[in-house]
């Protein structure tokens, strides 16, 4: 149950903190202003709350693991929202990230 959550709250801080980044490029890139801005800069400060609420108590491992799940949530964002084809290394990448995060989140530690 503790990897479901665990899980869960990966994919809820990779929507946060992509969904925020993406709010901001739109609003600077793409000229649609500050209320874009601003929905960009609350969704990433989220982010920030929701990684704490993960069950792993170590700032360096959460962190460390969430970056596999940034990887692939941002390949997946680009190809939801922008279109983005990502190619067999993209893919293949995206699979490696994401394995090491399950290596750093869980594999056995012997505690």
């Amino acid at each position: 149950m503790l990897i479901v959550r665990s899980v869960s709250l990966f994919a809820l801080a990779a929507v946060l903190e992509i969904g925020g980044a993406w709010l901001v490029w739109q609003g600077v890139r793409d000229h649609k202003g500050w209320v874009w801005i601003g929905a960009g800069v609350i969704a990433l400060g989220l982010y920030g709350f929701v990684a704490t609420l993960q069950p792993e108590g170590d700032f360096a491992r959460v962190l460390a693991a969430y970056g596999g799940v940034f990887v692939a949530g941002s390949i997946a964002w680009g190809m939801v929202a922008d279109g983005y084809r990502p190619d067999r290394w993209d893919i293949a990448g995206a699979l490696v990230c994401l394995a090491g995060m399950a290596l750093i989140m869980y594999a056995p530690r012997g505690r």
